[in-house]
């Protein structure tokens, strides 16, 4: 029988983001294969959480590619990217959480490119006037990962409608990023 890797990867992913502390037996039970089996592919769970990085910073590179940031209003292109990061925003969320992906000098150099690609945007929105000049892009670029994975949370929770995970984020983040009128 031949394992496809990215299924496996993609049901890792998806009981992950709703269980962040599920074992190795628990993650070959969901894609449907033995423990061994898993092993084969992933010798652990460290090896399964990196490779499950690079498909989230795959993806996430996706959706900023299809958004078009350097198109239209900072403002639209914000909501394209928050529209586009939407299927993913599970993984990203369980991603964000793994402290071993961030601690030491073996972080990869994908969340810096998408960093420097999302900061990019929101500079650009404030040299445009769209955007507050007194939050630094670095600091709306870490508020739009806390809401993305906030707002995942809760949809999953059953606490927000997923038919509302684009509006409330763009919304709240909009709101707090806008430049007031009276400035």
């Amino acid at each position: 029988m031949t394992v496809d890797r990215e299924q496996v990867l993609r049901t890792a992913a998806a009981l992950l983001s709703r269980k962040a502390t599920a074992t190795m037996d628990e993650v070959a039970r969901a894609a449907g294969i033995g423990r061994a089996t898993l092993h084969r592919h992933f010798a652990g769970r460290d090896a399964l959480v990196r490779a499950l990085e690079e498909l989230g910073i795959q993806e996430f590179e996706q959706a900023i590619d299809a958004a078009g940031l350097d198109d239209g209003s900072a403002a639209g292109a914000l909501r394209r990217l928050i529209a586009g990061l939407e299927p993913v925003a599970g993984l990203l969320a369980f991603l964000v959480t793994e402290n071993q992906l961030f601690e030491g000098d073996q972080m990869n150099e994908g969340w810096a490119r998408l960093d420097a690609r999302v900061s990019a945007l929101f500079r650009r929105g404030q040299e445009r006037g769209e955007f507050r000049i007194d939050l630094t892009p670095a600091w709306l670029t870490e508020a739009l990962y806390g809401l993305i994975g906030t707002c995942a949370w809760a949809v999953q929770d059953g606490r927000v409608a997923a038919k509302d995970f684009q509006y409330m984020i763009a919304e709240l983040l909009l709101g707090g990023a806008r430049r007031s009128v009276e400035e």
